[in-house]
C-alpha cells in the first residue's frame, strides 16, 4: 500500500511541476512568450520605483528594435558593426565622462557586471529600462523625449540604445539575454 502511495504522490508532483510556468506569469517567461508571437510589446518599468514605463511603439522603428521591443533580447550583442555604432554613441552622449572609456567606471558605476548598483541591469531590457528613463542615482533619462522634455527629438532612439547596451556588453562576461 505505502508504493502505491508514493507512487501517486510522485506523479501528482511531476504533474504539477509540469504546469508550473504556463499561466503567462512573467516568472516563467509566459509574458515574453506571448509578446513575442503577438508582436505586443513587452511591460517596461521605471528603474525609480518599478511603476510602468510607457515607450511608444513607433519609436522602435528597426527590425532588431521591434525584435526587442516584443522579447526583450538585444539582437545586437556580438554584432560587430552595431559595437563600433555602440562605442561612438557611448562617446558621443558623454556616458564615459561618468562611467570611464570601457564602461567600468569612473564616478558613476561599472556598468561591464557582474556586480551592478541595479541588479536589473544585468539583463538587456533592465539595463535599457534604467539608461531610458534615469535612476535614482544621478542618471537622467537619456531617451527620445525625456533628455530634453523641451525637445521631443533629443536623446537616444531604442535602436541606438541597444547599440550601446551591446558596446557595454561586449566588455563583460555576460550577454544580458539570459533571463
Amino acid at each position: 500500500m505505502r508504493k502505491i502511495t508514493l507512487s501517486t504522490l510522485g506523479i501528482i508532483l511531476l504533474a504539477s511541476l509540469a504546469g508550473c510556468g504556463k499561466s503567462g506569469d512573467s516568472a516563467g517567461g509566459g509574458d515574453k512568450a506571448a509578446a513575442a508571437s503577438s508582436g505586443e510589446m513587452i511591460k517596461f518599468v521605471t528603474t525609480q520605483d518599478g511603476s510602468p514605463l510607457t515607450i511608444k511603439a513607433e519609436l522602435f522603428d528597426t527590425a532588431e528594435a521591434k525584435e526587442f521591443m516584443t522579447t526583450g533580447k538585444n539582437p545586437y550583442i556580438g554584432n560587430q558593426d552595431a559595437i563600433a555604432k555602440g562605442k561612438k554613441l557611448f562617446q558621443l552622449y558623454s556616458c564615459t565622462q561618468c562611467h570611464g572609456a570601457d564602461a567600468q567606471g569612473q564616478v558613476g558605476p561599472n556598468l561591464t557586471g557582474p556586480n551592478y548598483n541595479y541588479a536589473k541591469d544585468a539583463t538587456n531590457k533592465g539595463m535599457f529600462e534604467t539608461v531610458w528613463h534615469g535612476t535614482n542615482g544621478g542618471m537622467g533619462a537619456k531617451g527620445k523625449g525625456l533628455m530634453d522634455p523641451t525637445d521631443p527629438s533629443n536623446g537616444l532612439s531604442p535602436d541606438e540604445l541597444l547599440k550601446i547596451i551591446a558596446w557595454i556588453r561586449s566588455h563583460g562576461t555576460a550577454t544580458g539575454n539570459e533571463s
